[in-house]
């Protein structure tokens, strides 16, 4: 891809019917469009000092604190509950909470520094209570944060089962912020490998292994489908070590929506056309759902949970610092997202 690439030259995905996403229960479309509506009204802008800085829609809303930036996430498990609450397993679920909002932090190199959790439940149970504890210290240790405080609410009647929530608290100094305004054409993208299939998703995820065969299902790997699913999200705790030694003008971490977060980072292209090999459980459910690489590509993260945006000069300085990190594309003057040639709508 490229910006003399005629419009012929592209695969547009088809729109005959449903995504397979939007019939499990997920519309990503409709979701841009529901947020649109949201931030369209949220037009009210604090008097005095500690003003927001930019505008909302990035990754993590920022904050102006003199010489610092603080910055706020929010973020939760979502739909992989289900299946811990199915595996009777919600050991790790913590770490998933911790990690889908640090992750969002570290891609404007912020340092994650607090953190608050929010359990909304119909019923509380004081074993699934101490697991959720468990999985909440791991994150916050690999993400090096203090967990000071949180909420639970029993909400029987509007809530059915558990939900596991939180925000972050990050700050750093202005002048290390990375927010992608120097993302230019001639940028290559390096790829950080995830865990699996991380904390998005999970909705057609469950709907193929429920549809086509069970949690206990056994991969390749003789690992089943329901610990598969479970592996915690990956926390990029290392991203703060690798700005401070490369020269970084972005970075993306990739979630729900798949390649479209990059989108995200600027009015530029992102093409990725040396994607990582994705894991066992993506090339499963690909094949049970008879699901495409578009709609797979702007599901998941398909084995690419994080990346960097660097100028070509600084990929070797990023690939040596993180393990199994590689080049997986660049970036093009034509506004978008692409797996190849097939852009990501």
């Amino acid at each position: 891809m490229s910006k003399t690439t005629t419009s012929t030259t592209k695969k547009k995905p088809a729109r005959a019917q449903k995504s397979a996403y939007a019939q499990a229960g997920v519309d990503i479309n409709l979701e841009a469009t529901a947020i649109k509506s949201l931030i369209g009204n949220l037009t009210f802008r604090r008097k005095g000092a500690c003003k927001m800085m930019g505008a909302v829609g990035h990754f993590a809303g920022l904050i102006d604190f003199g010489d610092m930036a603080l910055a706020l996430t929010t973020d939760g498990v979502g739909t992989k509950m289900l299946v811990a609450d199915q595996q009777e397993d919600w050991s790790t679920v913590g770490i998933d909470c911790i990690a889908m909002n640090v992750n969002d932090l570290y891609v404007m190199n912020m340092e994650p520094i607090a953190f608050v959790d929010y359990i909304a439940t119909d019923k509380l149970s004081i074993a699934k209570m101490a697991q959720i504890g468990i999985g909440l210290n791991e994150g916050a240790r690999q993400a090096n944060i203090d967990i000071v405080g949180g909420e639970t609410a029993s909400l029987r009647g509007l809530v059915n089962g558990l939900d596991l929530a939180g925000a972050c608290l990050g700050m750093q100094k202005k002048e290390k912020l990375i927010t992608g305004e120097k993302i230019a054409p001639g940028d290559v993208i390096v790829g950080v490998p995830s865990t699996g299939v991380h904390s998005n998703g999970l909705s057609l995820a469950r709907r193929v292994v429920e549809k086509y065969a069970d949690y206990d299902t056994k991969l390749k790997s003789k690992k089943t489908l329901g610990a598969e699913l479970l592996t915690p999200t990956r926390i990029y705790s290392e991203v703060l070590k690798v700005t401070a030694k490369c020269t970084v003008h972005g970075m993306c971490h990739v979630t729900g929506g798949g390649l479209l977060n990059f989108k995200r980072l600027s009015g530029y292209g992102f093409v990725i056309d040396n994607p990582i090999k994705p894991p066992e459980i993506f090339g499963w459910m690909q094949k049970a759902g008879d699901l495409s690489d578009e709609e797979m590509y702007r599901t998941f993260n398909m084995g690419m949970g994080y990346a960097y945006v660097v100028p070509k000069k600084s990929a070797a300085c990023v690939t040596k610092m993180v393990p199994g990190a590689q080049v997986v594309g660049k970036v093009v003057e034509e506004p978008g997202a692409w797996l190849g040639e097939l852009e990501i709508t």
